[in-house]
């Protein structure tokens, strides 16, 4: 099963495009069409890896529940693209103070979009954490206790 995305917009045809879209790069795609929906549904299981919320809402603006999803323990990590008509510098920046980790503005590529979300999804994957030690052939690395030992010694 593909990672889970959460459109959040009131614009249903937009939904059903970006849905379309993200399913076939093999996304598992579910949508909310104002704030208190995709309050609830970012903090049901499966809970999304990504969330695309747009800014103007029926009837919470995007930048609050972007704010509500950073305060809940639940959702805070949970990588944000706000998607709005708004494209001032100023509407960008409080975006990004909110807590969004991309900005796109409408009208916008679809192809885009879904580019940016895989590479935040790329970004955010937890990486293998690298061993304590390391060896090359007569040398042996303790990188937490800051040692070396070359043959043993």
């Amino acid at each position: 099963m593909g990672k889970v995305i959460l459109i959040v917009d009131d614009e249903q045809d937009l939904v059903a495009t970006l849905k379309f879209n993200l399913q076939r790069e093999g996304y598992q795609v579910v949508s909310a069409y104002n704030g208190t929906d995709a309050l609830a549904r970012a903090s049901q299981d499966p809970r999304p890896d990504l969330i695309v919320l747009d800014l103007m809402l029926p009837d919470l603006m995007g930048t609050e529940v972007c704010r509500r999803l950073r305060a809940d323990p639940k959702t805070r990590s949970t990588p944000i693209i706000m998607l709005t008509a708004r494209g001032e510098e100023i509407d960008r920046v409080v975006g990004f103070e909110v807590g969004a980790d991309d900005y796109v503005v409408k009208p916008f590529s679809v192809r885009e979009v879904v580019l940016r979300v895989g590479a935040i999804l790329r970004r955010t994957e937890p990486s293998e954490a690298s061993p304590e030690e390391v060896t090359f052939g007569v040398l042996r690395i303790d990188r937490g206790g800051h040692r070396v030992w070359v043959d043993g010694e």
